[in-house]
């Protein structure tokens, strides 16, 4: 399948190369100088705007940080007009289900049809191939779209025909998520102001019943100055956000969602927006009086 990768970031470029492994054609265009560097090489093709990237495709894969920057990309900088009627876009993107609702109509308008397809599994599910897609939409452009969702993903959920169900269902992850790594983070200071070895913390918590994905994953990279960063603090802002604004649609209190909320909100006032997630420890330890490791980004 020819097929437009928009968004070549730390998991967009393993993502598209996965699929030119998959024996897909893919061409792809990131912002970034050089971001299709490595797409290349494996054999895709780099064009010079979205639009370029558009042209001639079956399907548009939107690997963008938001909803509003995939409706920049594909209404603002043409992909969407460049694209051959009847063509499908996979929004992967992290967005509140009713602007992916807004823009799944928008396509229809102009013949094209949308899954509402966020992805979880980082970078490294992204690289191994093994990513989890939540996909909603049209059940015959999900069958069209499975061997490339297949090519991505290990595990792929089809949460109903409409979209934005999609965007409900990476939601609701999002919300676990930041979540759990905020109790990772106040679990990680209790330990180190009270003296106990965060390693050896670390090893009891994840053998025991406190244990938590995000405490394996993250908890580690809590215990370092400057961890790599693999999902911003600035994300978690973002995504907590979309979260707290359906419960405010819904009418539903959310007060865990609203107190990590909160920590990743001081941990960015702080100047660790585009810090590793993690780092929202340092806004315990800031919340405290305990130095607060790393310096400001």
């Amino acid at each position: 399948m020819r097929i437009a990768f928009v968004g070549l970031g730390a998991m967009g470029v393993p993502m598209a190369l996965n699929l030119v492994k998959a024996g897909h054609e893919v061409v792809g265009f990131d912002l970034r100088p050089g971001a299709a560097d490595s797409l290349v090489a494996a054999g895709g093709r780099s064009a010079a705007s979205a639009k370029e990237a558009a042209t001639n495709a079956e399907l548009l894969w939107l690997m963008v940080v938001s909803g509003e920057q995939a409706e920049s990309v594909l209404f603002e900088h043409g992909a969407a007009a460049a694209l051959s009627r009847g063509s499908i876009v996979v929004a992967a993107c992290t967005q509140p289900p009713a602007l992916a609702a807004r823009t799944a109509a928008r396509l229809a308008e102009l013949g094209h049809t949308m899954l509402d397809a966020p992805v979880s599994g980082g970078v490294a599910g992204a690289k191994a191939g093994g990513l989890t897609i939540m996909v909603s939409g049209a059940e015959a452009a999900l069958a069209r779209a499975r061997p490339v969702l297949e090519a991505v993903g290990k595990r792929i959920f089809d949460v109903g025909r409409e979209a934005g169900k999609g965007s409900t269902a990476k939601m609701i992850n999002q919300l676990l998520c930041g979540v759990h790594i905020a109790a990772a983070a106040e679990a990680m200071h209790v330990a180190e102001r009270a003296g106990v070895s965060k390693q050896t913390m670390h090893e009891i918590i994840s053998v025991s019943a406190g244990n938590s994905w995000m405490w394996g994953d993250r908890g580690p990279r809590m215990m370092m100055d400057e961890p790599p960063v693999t999902s911003a603090v600035d994300i978690f802002v973002k995504d907590l956000g979309i979260v707290l604004g359906q419960g405010t649609q819904m009418r539903q209190g959310l007060p865990l969602a609203a107190a990590a909320m909160q920590m990743f909100l001081a941990a960015s006032g702080l100047g660790h927006g585009a810090a590793d997630d993690s780092q929202v420890i340092r806004a315990y330890r800031a919340l405290n009086g305990a130095q607060v490791g790393g310096p400001k980004k």
